[in-house]
């Protein structure tokens, strides 16, 4: 239980001493949380929660009732929880709208500190605005060391959702050759035709790897597919 840890090393403490940059996600969110549930405190109550969703966008993006099946989320938390998102959403709104991608070089220099150095595949959509301006980046799914899963139906959503007129696909090599797979170029075929069925357009998909990149773009590979 939290009463059992020493005062000066609870979350809350350690904030007023260090500042919110020393503490860890599910550290901060047990603050906005405050208590626990039965026999599980509030710190256990904020790592369920960061299980249940796959990351902090996929949380900002959850509906009451989907935080409300994390036990010791009850209407009144999950109220509490979208409030301090929100919130979080609209300080960053003008430096999203700041962010251009406009090239391939510029969309590597945007996400190489995140994807260059994972030992698992991650596939990320970058929404855009009709400037090619990001609205939105948002992981869709995690694979393995060598398998990326290509969740149509996720992108799309997400596109349709942010209101995205297109879309550039990111995802990483941890083999570190960005060289795309006969799998990734089906893939990315794939994808572009169901987004065209919806209005979205994919301009380009960006393979990262150990200090290089493959773009589909870059290479001619988006009007051959």
């Amino acid at each position: 239980m939290l009463r059992e840890i020493p005062r000066e090393e609870r979350p809350r403490e350690r904030l007023i001493k260090n500042g919110p940059q020393s503490l860890a996600t599910y550290e901060l969110l047990a603050i906005i949380l405050r208590t626990g549930y039965k026999k599980n405190s509030v710190l256990d109550v904020s790592k369920n929660l960061l299980s249940r969703f796959s990351d902090l966008n996929e949380l900002s993006e959850a509906t009451i009732q989907e935080l409300k099946t994390v036990p010791g989320i009850g209407e009144a938390k999950a109220v509490e929880l979208l409030a301090a998102i929100e919130l979080g959403k609209r300080i960053n709104i003008p430096k999203r709208s700041q962010i251009s991608l406009t090239n391939p070089s510029n969309v590597y220099n945007f996400v190489k500190e995140k994807l260059q150095n994972l030992n698992q595949e991650y596939l990320i959509a970058l929404y855009l605005n009709s400037k090619s301006e990001l609205i939105q980046m948002r992981t869709i799914s995690v694979g393995a060391v060598n398998l990326t899963v290509f969740d149509i139906k996720n992108i799309l959503k997400w596109g349709l959702k942010y209101s995205s007129t297109a879309i550039i696909l990111v995802h990483n090599h941890p083999s570190g050759d960005p060289t795309p797979s006969r799998q990734d170029m089906n893939a990315t075929k794939d994808i572009i035709k169901a987004a065209a069925t919806v209005d979205l357009s994919v301009v380009d998909h960006l393979i990262v790897g150990k200090g290089s990149y493959y773009s589909f773009l870059e290479k001619g590979m988006m009007r051959s597919l």
